[in-house]
């Protein structure tokens, strides 16, 4: 078995590079991939051939998974450009952190409510929307922006980052109302 783990993940998958990414294409892609390096395949050959299909299904796994996130194939795409985030770097637009700390405290209030859950429920549509918006921006800025947008790009990355934390913490706060039930 011959495997090039040097390719990156958009050559992997026959796809161009960009933040646009044929998620029909990736899933077929994906399948042909794994049936072609499913280790049961190589159980009968050598160590070194089981070790190698081993690597390559685990390479073309996290692969998927990378290109089928939205935030994970930004930041892919912003590594590959030579930008790493520094998660040491926690820099934000103050008017993005004040408006974060307002759903916050919107989230931690819902407990006492009539409706929780339908207080919950506009809570989390309104973050999917801010969610959608930002990362329609974020295409722009990595598809269609040059080099002058890689700095908006993180900004952008590391505000999806915030709103994809804050509806986990929604989702945990939905499962313990269902059990406060």
């Amino acid at each position: 078995m011959q495997v090039d783990l040097s390719r990156n993940y958009f050559e992997l998958f026959d796809l161009p590079v960009g933040f646009a990414v044929d998620q029909e294409g990736l899933s077929l892609r994906y399948r042909e991939l794994q049936r072609i390096a499913h280790p049961d395949r190589f159980a009968a050959g050598s160590d070194q051939e089981r070790r190698m299909a081993v690597q390559f299904a685990s390479y073309v796994n996290e692969g998927f998974r990378t290109l089928k996130d939205p935030l994970s194939r930004a930041r892919y795409l912003l590594e590959q450009r030579g930008i790493a985030l520094d998660e040491a770097d926690t820099r934000m637009d103050p008017a993005f952190l004040m408006e974060q700390m307002e759903l916050r405290e919107q989230l931690e209030s819902l407990k006492g409510r009539d409706d929780p859950f339908g207080a919950l429920e506009r809570l989390r549509s309104d973050i999917e929307k801010r969610d959608r918006i930002l990362l329609e921006e974020l295409a722009a800025a990595l598809d269609h922006g040059g080099d002058e947008m890689q700095g908006e790009s993180v900004q952008q990355v590391r505000k999806l980052q915030f709103l994809r934390k804050l509806l986990e913490e929604i989702e945990d706060v939905e499962e313990a109302l269902t059990h406060e039930i």
